[in-house]
Formats: structure tokens, sequence, C-alpha cells
């Protein structure tokens, strides 16, 4: 097909919420107005890492404007849940409210639902716990560690994939016989940090009572149904009796996935019979909403003079903080990324889910796989560095190409990267030897 004939690749098309969004009419959650509504605000651990020895809600109770304070106690369906249950991911290790030890700084522990905004945040404050404050761990290599305090209600600070393996593992070919045969060994450690989505419009929804025994929640959720069902099982409710209203995100970027608000204000909901809105502050969205994760990522190749690759073996750990969340499965993508869009013969992957006392991680535009190709990247300068081949023909030599195998045993299929990499050097001004140029992602003629 010609790229004329395309009505979308290559051609400008315009937004079709854009009139909307630049008018200013585009209607969010929090344009919702319901009579008699109430405010939700939370009491949050200060510790880390602690044991909850008693909750005492009654001064906070006592404050002007407040109508209730939730505890685990007035949980009524599940207490702990992971937002992948739904799909049989195992185990539920988060409390909606935490209830025998908080885990990391932030974790919500009783909701103030209040009159006002400022009725809420006010009394919030006011609820008292007794803590015993336990050891925390902050690094990954740390809490793997045999004296390492455990973070998980299991007893590993790992998650734990099928056939017992600590790691979602890739093998592939014979690593350490190509290592002995490989011209150069290049190897490097890389470290990412955390990163905080930042969407304009921060989490929040609105949850109402309707009168018949149903409830309405109107919320800026990425995963609309699957917060319905999860919300559903927590508040104790067939998925029958409510009825989730989503809409237009005010950015989202894999960060309102993760179904924090919506459970607890419906709760709250049931629980006073009136409507209850609970909205995270721009504190709140950078303090105690799930983030990108930081990795660690050990990298190790053997090389050929010419550049070929034909050992890869990497060893990572995601930080995926105190709870699971999505983060199993970001490490299932990231092992399956590791080698790169390169056709290596021999690889070997584990990637580890580590759980420590920092905030959960959860899902951000392509998580496990961007942290994975920042490192890759930075390993092929090295190598290209190392063996005196140029970092542009050191990757069309080793670019996948229709047909090729990958480390995980799918064979390539509508590969492009060779076209890409051609492409991107043209736009860069940077001339490429004939024998590259003429490459393609269909055979190995050339280079």
């Amino acid at each position: 097909m010609a790229l004329k004939d395309l009505k979308i690749v290559g051609k400008s098309v315009r937004l079709r919420d854009l009139d909307t969004h630049v008018r200013g009419q585009t209607t969010y959650y929090e344009d919702v107005r319901i009579p008699r509504m109430l405010h939700l605000k939370m009491y949050r651990s200060p510790h880390p890492h602690a044991k909850i020895l008693k909750i005492d809600t009654t001064e906070a109770a006592k404050q002007p404007g407040v109508v209730c304070v939730l505890t685990h106690e007035d949980m009524p369906g599940k207490k702990t849940f992971t937002p992948l249950a739904a799909i049989g991911v195992a185990p539920e290790d988060e409390p909606i409210l935490a209830f025998d030890k908080v885990r990391w700084k932030g974790e919500p522990i009783a909701a103030v639902v209040a009159e006002s905004e400022a009725a809420a945040k006010a009394a919030a404050p006011k609820v008292k716990v007794t803590f015993e404050e336990l050891p925390a761990v902050f690094d990954v290599e740390e809490a793997l560690k045999a004296e390492a305090p455990i973070v998980t209600p299991w007893g590993k600070n790992y998650y734990q994939y099928p056939d017992d393996h600590a790691a979602s593992q890739i093998r592939y070919g014979d690593v350490e016989r190509a290592f002995a045969e490989a011209d150069h060994i290049v190897e490097d450690k890389y470290q990412t940090k955390p990163i905080e989505h930042a969407p304009l419009e921060t989490t929040g929804c609105v949850a109402k009572p309707e009168g018949n025994g149903r409830y309405t929640v109107y919320t800026n959720i990425q995963a609309l149904y699957f917060a319905l069902d999860n919300t559903a099982a927590i508040v104790g409710l067939s998925p029958a009796k409510l009825r989730f209203v989503g809409g237009t995100v005010g950015g989202g970027f894999g960060g309102k996935v993760d179904i924090q608000v919506e459970p607890i204000a419906t709760l709250a909901a049931i629980k006073t019979k009136r409507p209850v809105k609970y909205k995270y502050s721009r504190e709140d969205e950078m303090r105690v909403s799930s983030t990108r994760a930081a990795w660690r990522i050990y990298v190790k190749d053997g090389v050929m003079n010419d550049g070929r690759i034909v050992a890869r073996k990497i060893t990572t750990y995601q930080d995926a903080g105190a709870y699971i969340r999505l983060s199993s499965y970001g490490t299932m993508k990231h092992a399956g990324h590791m080698p790169g869009p390169y056709t290596i013969p021999n690889v070997s992957v584990d990637a580890y889910c580590v759980f420590t006392n920092r905030p959960p991680s959860s899902a951000m535009r392509g998580f496990g796989v961007m942290s994975g190709s920042y490192a890759i990247e930075l390993q092929m300068d090295k190598i290209a560095a190392v063996t005196g081949v140029d970092p542009w023909q050191l990757r069309l030599i080793n670019a996948y190409r229709n047909g090729d195998m990958k480390a995980h045993r799918k064979a390539a299929d509508d590969a492009a990267l060779v076209e890409t990499i051609q492409a991107a050097a043209q736009l860069a001004g940077q001339a490429l030897p004939a024998d590259f140029a003429a490459m393609s992602s269909d055979d190995r003629k050339g280079g």
C-alpha cells in the first residue's frame, strides 16, 4: 500500500475532542455537582514499616463537620486486594485500609468523611494510631538478603513466578560457552529512579447512592470495568449494583489504574447514604500515588570484533515498593524485552520483582520496557566504543530481521528496525556506507 493511500499514517489528524478542550467545555468527574456531597480525606502512616497496635478515631469523629471515620473494621467485603486479582494473579496483598501493619510511609489507615473538604482535612490528623516501629528496607538487593526485614505478608521479598521461580526468566542457547568464545566482554550496571506521572488532573472520584441499592461512581480511572469489579468485591456488592461513569481522564499515562479511591469512596457512600467525593491533592499525587518503578539492571555481553553480539546475560531488579499492584506483570514484560530488538543467539535473563518499604510502583507507559531500552541502548554505545564499530552500523549488524528467532522463542515478524535506523540516519544527516544503506529487514545482505 502506498503512503498516499493511507488515511492516518503520515497525515495531520484533528483530535476528536480538540474543540471542547480548548473551549473549556470538556466534562471531568470534578464537574459533577451533587447536593449534600461529603468529602473524604485520609489519615496515612507516618512510618515506612510498623505494626499497628491500636487505632483510635474518637477525637477525629468529634471534630466539627465530621460525619464518620472509617477503618478496616468497616470493610464488609475483602480487606485486601491486588488489581490483577480479577484475572487470577495472586496473592492479594494490599489492604484497602491498613490493619495489622503499614509497609510504606503514606499507607492509608483511616478515612475521615466530613461536610467539607476543609473539615475532613482538619480532622484527619486527629486520628490516633499506636505503632510499633519495625526495621525497613529500601534497596532491592538488600531486600533479597536473608537478614533483610520482611515486607510481604507471605514472607519473601520477591514475587514468586510459576514453578517456584524467584525471577521471570529467559534461557536461550548457551551463554557461558559463547562468553568463552567471544573476542570482548562488555558489562555494566544501570540504575533508574522512580518517576511520578504528574497528571494535570489528580486522581479522584465521586460515589453517589441512587436510592435503590445501586451506586453510581464518577471517576477518572483508566480501567473502568476493572475498577468496578474490584470495588464490588471490596465493598461486598454485586457488580450489577454499581455503575461506573468514566470519560475524560485528565492525564493518566498508566498512573490511574490502581483502584485507590473508588472502593473507599463507595464504602463511605454506603455508610453515610450520601454522595462522597475523594480526590488527591497535588501533594497526595506526588507523595502517595504510584510511580514508574526504579530498576537496577546488570548487563554482560559477549561480542565479536566485527560487532556481532553472541551472548547477553542480564540480571535486573524492579523496585515494586510495598505491594504488587501491576508490578509482577511489568517484570514479565521487562524480561521478554531485555535482549532488545537484536538477534542474539545466546541469552540469559533473570528479572526480579522485589518488594521494599517504598511507595508501591505500577504502570507507566510501556513500564518494564522503557527502563530496559534505556539500559540496552547505553550498552550498545559502550559495545561500539570497545569494538571500534560505528554505533549506527553496530545496531544494523545486530538488528532483528523477519524470521529471526527471538530469545523468548517467538519469530520476528513485520520487523522494521533496519529501515527505522536508516531513516533516522538520513534525518540526522548521518551518511551510511552503501552496503548498510542497502540493508533490509527481509534479508541479511549488506553490512
